[in-house]
């Protein structure tokens, strides 16, 4: 009667269970008969923003599987929360280039750096005057103007090596803001209670970091993908740890044996912003910059998953 089976799952992909996932596929082929190559798959919904950086990777392998076993189609929705959270996917068909060098930005150039927190929010008025408003990222992208670090010849040619190992735009690398670096307010010495990012339920072991913004209920939670590792204090309900963590691969924190149910999980931590340089081209004047002139070395912060 229908030419294409169309297949959505939800709570198995949000929740890691992929092994009910690929049962589920392999039940519903046999019981209904439609060959995998005539079958749609829909993976996952992102309802909540805080749970982007854990749900988004679970989605995405979702769908890398239904690919694999041969599904026609295959979907990550819904365009709102796609957009909301930065959602990018690739499908890589040739050699991947470098895209990360996990190097700092010279500190002291940047230490003077001007820096511009950026949302994206569709204002529409009526011609009444009232307004509608539409936030389309749960966060803000940072735009930083180093130039006004670059004081002497030896900064220039500091900058002009760090650019050109760079490839220009083509490779990101970490920045330290120098407004906001610590998960203690925004410049202070970290401790293990300064950010909650979880609660214990007795099987969830990976907790992405966070850092949140405002008043709780209604805060900014900033996903930090480039803490300080030697940095990092992690607590359990107001307990240090001293072990039994880890930071993977994403630098989201892994314990060894998951919290207990209701255990909050905290944590303190120095970090960078993983940022490119905006431009394939960096403009220096030596007279200018003897004449006082400051050059221009504009900075944009790198979305990680």
């Amino acid at each position: 009667a229908f030419d294409v089976l169309q297949l959505e799952d939800y709570d198995w992909v949000t929740s890691g269970n992929t092994a009910a996932s690929a049962a589920g596929a392999t039940l519903v082929t046999k019981r209904l008969g439609y060959p995998v190559t005539e079958q749609h798959y829909f993976s996952g919904f992102v309802q909540n923003a805080a749970n982007a950086p854990v749900q988004w990777p679970l989605i995405e392998a979702a769908t890398n599987a239904a690919q694999a076993r041969g599904a026609a189609e295959a979907f990550i929705w819904a365009l709102p929360q796609v957009t909301r959270d930065g959602f990018t996917h690739f499908d890589v068909q040739e050699a991947q280039m470098q895209p990360f060098d996990d190097v700092s930005f010279p500190i002291s150039i940047g230490l003077k750096a001007s820096v511009q927190p950026n949302f994206s929010t569709q204002v529409v008025t009526t011609a009444s005057g009232y307004e509608q408003r539409n936030v389309d990222w749960a966060s803000a992208r940072l735009h930083f103007d180093a130039g006004p670090g670059v004081r002497a010849e030896a900064d220039l040619e500091t900058l002009i090596a760090f650019f050109r190992a760079r490839r220009g735009a083509a490779r990101g690398f970490r920045f330290r803001d120098p407004y906001d670096f610590s998960s203690n307010g925004m410049t202070g010495t970290p401790t293990a209670t300064d950010q909650t990012i979880g609660t214990g339920d007795g099987s969830t072991a990976r907790f992405p970091l966070v850092k949140s913004y405002g008043l709780a209920g209604d805060a900014e939670l900033r996903p930090i993908t480039r803490p300080v590792s030697v940095s990092m204090l992690v607590a359990v309900a107001g307990a240090a740890m001293t072990s039994g963590w880890s930071l993977d691969a994403t630098n989201a924190v892994v314990f060894t044996t998951p919290p207990a149910a209701g255990a909050a999980i905290t944590v303190g931590f120095l970090f960078d912003v993983p940022v490119r340089f905006a431009e394939d081209k960096l403009t220096v004047d030596v007279n200018n910059f003897l004449a006082g002139a400051v050059p221009s070395v504009p900075l944009i912060e790198v979305r990680e998953a």
